[in-house]
């Protein structure tokens, strides 16, 4: 009886320990600070409490999106949906397709424009208009070609289409050159314009390190108007830059992971996890920091927060 019970006892500890072993996600990575710290959160959790396996891989909003739907485990899960930001996408995938599920659980973000607070102190700059001054233009041209630059944010975000939509619309092509670069260019900018003492403007949002790293202020914009805020993707439409119209600010954004439906079949104890994650703006604004100003690299920042956090993170593993 006893050898019986040893076997049946073997082989559940096997059956156990193989399902572990098959837990196992690819997460997709994009550039920005905040998403690097949600995805390295994800992996700590995935690799320390359930046991399974991680892969963290680069990629963009559209390519993320896309190895979701395929369902083919190439990217499972994207880690900082940005809506109404990344629609086009969510619309396609997760309203139609029905390929890929989003979080029901956001944190808030906030997106507008912002300068050092010197620097607008200095020169009362305190709302988006104020950049179409000639005089606060001239400040911010540091390579000489008659117009200020302003980032707007990195190749293939959404929200930088937004922004040089919103630069044309509220009538600053004339002073302002919108800029494209990626992330670090810009807090590089920032770093450098303060050592000298110029003026610099630059797409800024919340949570992020920026706001630790900087002394900055967030310029003022129209209410967030509906009417006034038509936005069409690339994603959508060739010529969506024409048949835009943004001269309002954002509405509060509401942020969330969203995971391939093939994950449940494929990891379903890493499904149910992603099911009941949250994390909070202060979170992702202190992990960014951490990521970025105190130089931790990711992995590291997501270990601690996953140490210092033990009892939501078994709350989330519905311990």
């Amino acid at each position: 009886m006893s050898f019986t019970k040893t076997l049946i006892g073997a082989a559940l500890l096997s059956s156990v320990s193989a399902t572990a072993f098959a837990e196992e996600v690819k997460i997709g990575v994009p550039s920005w600070t905040g998403a690097q710290a949600i995805a390295y959160v994800l992996g700590e959790v995935v690799t320390s409490r359930i046991g399974g396996t991680v892969e963290y891989v680069p990629g963009n909003n559209a390519t993320i999106f896309q190895a979701m739907d395929q369902g083919k485990g190439d990217i499972d899960v994207h880690p900082d949906v940005w809506l109404p930001n990344q629609e086009s996408f969510t619309n396609k995938y997760v309203e139609e397709a029905g390929t890929v599920t989003l979080s029901s659980n956001p944190y808030e973000g906030n997106q507008g424009f912002c300068v050092t607070k010197d620097f607008g102190e200095a020169n009362n700059i305190t709302d988006i208009t104020d950049l179409g001054r000639p005089d606060v233009a001239a400040l911010m041209d540091s390579d000489g070609n008659g117009k200020g630059e302003m980032w707007i944010g990195a190749p293939g975000w959404a929200s930088a289409n937004v922004n040089e939509v919103k630069t044309r619309d509220y009538g600053l092509l004339d002073f302002i050159e919108p800029i494209r670069a990626e992330e670090a260019v810009k807090t590089a900018r920032i770093k450098d314009s303060v050592a000298k003492g110029e003026g610099y403007a630059f797409y800024c949002y919340t949570p992020h390190a920026v706001w630790f790293q900087f002394d900055v202020k967030m310029l003022t914009e129209p209410t967030y108007d509906p009417a006034k805020y038509v936005m069409v993707q690339p994603s959508d439409d060739a010529d969506w830059y024409d048949k835009s119209n943004v001269a309002t600010k954002d509405a509060l954004k509401q942020v969330q992971i969203a995971w391939s439906n093939s994950l449940v079949d494929r990891s379903p104890a890493i499904a149910e996890f992603f099911t009941n994650f949250a994390l909070t703006s202060e979170d992702v604004g202190g992990l960014a920091f951490e990521i970025s100003s105190n130089g931790k690299e990711p992995a590291e920042a997501a270990k601690e927060w996953v140490e210092a956090n033990s009892d939501r993170v078994d709350a989330m593993l519905g311990l």
